[in-house]
């Protein structure tokens, strides 16, 4: 039998190949076996949403602002404090990151 030996077995590509092959056709005999009255372009073919009717995309969109609404609302004053901190330059940022960096290292380095 050709393969590629190695410490933990061998690896015969065509044996893979011969596996994939009968996986392939197992799941296309088991689709076959499926319902043929599916017809394309009917109700069939439309999103069950609980019984609502389906509506644009851009109505269906639920914003994260929606999503995070109890969040966000309780959590209001820690955002105003860090609205206020953030200036959109990136060398700020660095330089945060850099300074929690050495008080991290010296609380650490102190213990």
């Amino acid at each position: 039998m050709f393969g590629l030996e190695s410490g933990s077995g061998v690896w015969n590509p065509l044996l893979w190949v011969l596996v994939l092959g009968v996986i392939f056709l197992l799941f296309y005999g088991l689709r076959g076996l499926g319902k043929s009255t599916f017809k394309r372009g009917t109700e069939q073919t439309k999103v069950f949403l609980s019984g609502n009717q389906e509506t644009t995309p851009e109505e269906m969109h639920v914003k994260a602002t929606n999503l995070y609404w109890g969040f966000t609302t309780s959590m209001k004053s820690v955002y105003a404090v860090l609205r206020k901190m953030h200036s959109g330059n990136m060398s700020d940022y660095v330089l945060w990151f850099i300074l929690v960096l050495a008080a991290l290292f010296l609380l650490f380095g102190v213990m």
